[in-house]
């Protein structure tokens, strides 16, 4: 019987521990194709594995911030980032910028570009549907847009047209599939998928710099270390730029 409980116990805590060699990477949507090609160069590389887990910023964030057993969290941008330093769920010394990106105005391929500088061009461009864009108040893509829509005076006009999905790739895929005629992504989004164009660029200026900062998270070990020194080097420099990410402005 003594026997048959620490077997039981042993089967129900087995999948906690993690192995040396492995590595739990949460990152954000917009970062899915870039990564999943950094985790399998890393491998090729040196033999670890890397484990990945895609969402938006704030629920990969939550997940930690509820114990989720990641080692390595890279964010679309600063402030959930600081919300688990302030948690204290980072290892010391650990966080850096990875890349910055841009964020622009979709639509169907073929169709005509947008001129934002016309306060009526995307209400028009519109057409009594929708505009896709990741949560506004949670999801960085959808914080970044709204902020941008505020800064051209359009906000208040579009917000009652607004669709809002649970991340980036989610906006993506409602122009892709033609369920809104535009939507509001990340430039790398709209170079991963065919079937949209970019029709307008927001100006840098009117939103907040849009940085993704990555760190180790509290407790993880030599692996973790590595790869984040792998995130540092040219060999992930060149797969961001490929993949349309830009390094960080000083």
């Amino acid at each position: 019987m003594h026997r048959l409980i620490l077997a039981l116990f042993l089967l129900i805590t087995a999948p906690a521990v993690r192995a040396a060699d492995q590595v739990t990477v949460f990152a954000a949507a917009s970062l899915k194709n870039a990564m999943e090609e950094i985790a399998r160069t890393y491998e090729d590389d040196t033999g670890a594995q890397v484990v990945l887990s895609f969402a938006g910023s704030s629920a990969l964030a939550r997940q930690i911030q509820f114990g989720a057993p990641a080692d390595v969290f890279i964010s679309a941008n600063t402030d959930w980032m600081d919300a688990l330093g302030a948690g204290r769920h980072l290892a010391p010394d650990s966080r850096f910028d990875l890349a910055s990106n841009r964020i622009v105005l979709i639509g169907a391929a073929g169709t005509d570009p947008v001129d934002l500088s016309d306060t009526d061009a995307l209400t028009t461009a519109l057409q009594g549907g929708r505009l896709a864009m990741a949560l506004v108040d949670a999801v960085p893509a959808g914080i970044y847009g709204k902020a941008a829509l505020q800064s051209l005076d359009q906000w208040e006009r579009l917000a009652p047209h607004v669709a809002q999905a649970d991340n980036v790739r989610a906006a993506l895929a409602l122009v892709a599939l033609g369920e809104a005629p535009l939507g509001i992504v990340y430039a790398t989004d709209a170079a991963a998928e065919p079937r949209v164009e970019i029709r307008a660029t927001f100006p840098d200026t009117s939103h907040p710099p849009i940085r993704y900062p990555a760190a180790a998270l509290s407790g993880t070990g030599p692996e973790t270390q590595r790869f984040l020194s792998y995130l540092k080097g040219t060999t992930v420099e060149e797969i961001l730029r490929d993949h349309g990410f830009l390094p960080v402005a000083d």
